[in-house]
């Protein structure tokens, strides 16, 4: 009886455990950001913000990777200086924040369908803002590595 015991205790702190760092990586510390909150892009001159009629974006303080955004450009043509991005790759966002796709839009840059740019650089120590930006004004940002910090 005391090795049945034993065994449940086990298991079951192991499935509570499981499903605390579940629910830490998936929910916990994400804050949604206000829709007054601005994206930028970096041109040829500077970085200059950017006209949205729409956002929608999540970040968390447990980690500068965790920023994805979706907006939409109200005036796409405040683009042609900006800067391209250096080999964006979009990462995966909660599946609860369904306005952002990452494979999508990462097949969308490769095709050609999407541009990306850079946002801002060093927006935290070894890390870019990116932002890829779709013909009709559909916009996404995320952050990435940007590989200073490999040097």
């Amino acid at each position: 009886m005391n090795g049945k015991a034993l065994v449940i205790g086990l298991v079951g702190t192991a499935a509570i455990a499981g499903a605390a760092m579940w629910y830490l990586q998936v929910y916990a510390f994400y804050n949604t950001l206000p829709d007054t909150t601005p994206l930028r892009v970096t041109t040829e001159t500077g970085v200059q913000a950017l006209s949205l009629s729409a956002f929608e974006g999540i970040d968390a303080t447990s980690s500068p990777l965790r920023f994805r955004a979706c907006a939409t450009l109200a005036d796409p043509g405040e683009l042609t200086t900006a800067l391209p991005a250096d080999k964006p790759e979009p990462l995966t966002a909660p599946g609860w924040f369904d306005c952002f796709d990452a494979e999508t839009i990462g097949t969308a840059i490769k095709r050609g369908e999407a541009r990306a740019y850079l946002s801002e650089r060093e927006i935290a120590r070894g890390v870019d803002r990116i932002i890829a930006v779709f013909p009709d004004g559909r916009a996404y940002a995320w952050h990435q590595l940007n590989g200073t910090l490999e040097n």
